[in-house]
């Protein structure tokens, strides 16, 4: 794994994570909890691509435009999707039973 291709993931979940937040008010964790929630989503979901082999980052011993544009997708789609999922999870813990 290519550590620049792993920190473009973490900033893109970060960024994500509060894209998904400001469009999704209903699973908006506020700024901060969206950042660690996307970055935690980014660098999950930029795994999860190079598991799949999806983009070429796993075997990449450079950052050419492939792997930028896999470690780009899968951290910002990671990190919407981690945030989506922990701000409804938060919802659901939040109901009062009726």
């Amino acid at each position: 794994m290519n550590l620049a291709a792993l920190i473009i993931q973490l900033i893109c979940g970060a960024v994500g994570g509060n894209v998904a937040g400001a469009l999704l008010k209903k699973f908006n964790l506020g700024t901060l909890g969206n950042s660690i929630a996307g970055i935690l989503g980014g660098g999950i979901g930029g795994q999860f691509l190079a598991l799949l082999g999806i983009g070429g980052s796993a075997a990449a011993s450079g950052l050419d435009v492939g792997t930028l544009l896999s470690s780009v997708a899968g951290g910002g789609v990671g990190g919407g999707l981690l945030m989506v999922i922990v701000g409804a999870l938060r919802q659901m813990l939040q109901r009062k039973p009726a």
